[in-house]
């Protein structure tokens, strides 16, 4: 009896694996990676390496589990971009949607193409987000690893495609390189010839429950799981950490703490914001206009790898007996540049205020800050194009964490909504046991459950729209030293 499905998530700190039937969670295990960040601006990761940490994922799976599961599910971080050869072997690391390498391409794409056409066909800006920047930039500096290349496609899209053998992406994933055209849903072969882009590296677009292929016999023998499982085209990350939390309402917000930092809005009409990402969502007929902070929890773990500790809840702890506005410190979190609601690569992150008394707790909560700062920025943005907020949810790695949650209600003046064990690994899950026809449909596990509750203080609201304040003017004094200081990192060595 095909009653389970199977959820897989390739995240930015580690890869989940979920097995779940019609009466909830019956399995969950995990594998953590590492960012690799060899030069300013540069997120990658090890691809193949999620390959085998899945591949020993699912022969840990229970005895007795194979034969029962009816479909599978990936996620993952978008807009990632793999590079596959002809034998679908992976080419080189992995790059993230946070890295910011590609700033010269964006600079010369700016000029070449109309940035008003180019929004209204795609909706998306030229950023360092988007993926054929990114291609332009291996073709000039790596054009070995270019020639070779196949195949390009997103996080998720590399895993289901391994496990099937069937090369494709996720519609989400094809809206968010940049190279869709979001109305018609196809490539925008126009601007790839005139970019020298061959369409032939750009495989065939899928919905996130439709199947793309099946288990094949060679998976079957490496995993232990019988051949012939059907696998779904999948959801990206943020997408599918929505469905999970039930963001499902026009009106619904959900701000997502993984390694990067989401910011999800529902909607029921097809209305874009210039500042903020446009995708599809899960469920037909709906939209999620997606603001998108390059740092977050991976902040967090930059900063805990330069103290050399592990001991995260000693560090809240300390952040506790910290003020708010964190003693003084207002911290920008552009440590990897920033995409929304900025859009500025040459970006850079920033501990202002620090005096010889400030410990670090109180650095550690002006991180937390920072980030909150950020969401808060996000909604802001969505209330000026006259959007308006009913709900707010909270998830992901961070949103653990009660000290954050309420730092997080404080500064936006909101309640959140936070729901425990949730995530992509979760919302892609359902999506598979739907498309399997385990579960009626992708409200079932939304409808009775509890919401745990943090409710905003006002007192200390009022607090933080001072500090909120600076932290505006902060980037916006710092934006042409910023120019200034990207333009000395250019210059040899020779040449200072």
């Amino acid at each position: 009896m095909r009653d389970l499905a199977i959820g897989i998530d390739i995240g930015t700190t580690g890869i989940k694996i979920m097995v779940m039937g019609k009466d909830g969670i019956l399995f969950q295990d995990e594998r953590p990676h590492d960012l690799i960040s060899q030069k300013a601006g540069f997120a990658e990761e090890n691809a193949q390496r999620w390959w085998e940490d899945l591949k020993s994922l699912l022969m840990g799976l229970r005895d007795g589990f194979g034969k029962r599961i009816g479909s599978i599910g990936v996620t993952g971080m978008v807009p990632a971009l793999v590079l596959l050869d002809d034998d679908l072997n992976v080419i080189r690391n992995a790059i993230l949607q946070n890295d910011s390498r590609s700033t010269e391409e964006i600079e010369s794409l700016k000029e070449m193409i109309k940035g008003e056409e180019f929004f209204e066909l795609t909706a998306n800006t030229i950023n360092q987000q988007i993926i054929f920047p990114k291609i332009m930039w291996i073709r000039k500096n790596e054009p070995q690893s270019f020639e070779k290349t196949r195949w390009i496609m997103g996080s998720y899209d590399f895993i289901a495609t391994k496990l099937t053998g069937v090369p494709h992406v996720e519609l989400n994933w094809a809206l968010e390189s940049g190279m869709l055209l979001v109305k018609e849903k196809r490539w925008y072969t126009e601007l790839l010839k005139e970019l020298d882009i061959d369409e032939k590296i750009l495989p065939p677009i899928f919905d996130p429950t439709q199947i793309i292929g099946k288990v094949s016999k060679e998976v079957s023998k490496e995993t232990g799981l019988p051949d012939g499982i059907p696998v779904i085209a999948g959801s990206a990350d943020h997408i599918a950490a929505s469905l999970a939390v039930g963001l499902v309402e026009e009106g619904d917000l959900l701000l997502k703490i993984g390694g990067a930092g989401d910011i999800m809005f529902v909607t029921d009409s097809f209305k874009t914001e210039k500042r903020l990402f446009f995708d599809y969502h899960d469920i037909p007929g709906k939209y999620v206009l997606n603001g998108c902070m390059a740092t977050s929890g991976s902040l967090i773990k930059w900063y805990m790898n330069l103290l050399k500790t592990d001991d995260y809840d000693e560090l809240t702890k300390l952040a506790e007996m910290s003020s708010i506005g964190s003693e003084g410190i207002v911290t920008l979190p552009y440590f990897l540049g920033e995409k929304t609601p900025i859009f500025d690569t040459k970006a850079r992150g920033l501990i202002f205020g620090l005096d010889l008394h400030h410990s670090r707790g109180d650095i550690f909560r002006s991180l937390l800050e920072s980030v909150s700062f950020g969401f808060n920025h996000h909604i802001e943005i969505l209330k000026e194009a006259g959007f308006k907020i009913k709900r707010v949810f909270i998830s992901d790695g961070g949103a653990k964490n009660p000290l954050w949650r309420q730092i997080v209600s404080d500064i936006i003046g909101m309640d959140l909504n936070y729901k425990k064990e949730k995530g992509s690994v979760f919302g892609v899950s359902l999506l598979a046991a739907y498309s399997a026809g385990i579960i009626k449909n992708l409200y079932d596990f939304e409808k009775d459950e509890e919401s745990e509750i943090t409710h905003f203080n006002l007192q200390n609201h009022l607090k933080y729209e001072k500090y909120y304040t600076i932290y505006k003017k902060l980037y916006m004094s710092l934006r042409p030293i910023y120019e200034e200081l990207y333009n000395l990192r250019e210059v040899k060595e020779d040449e200072i």
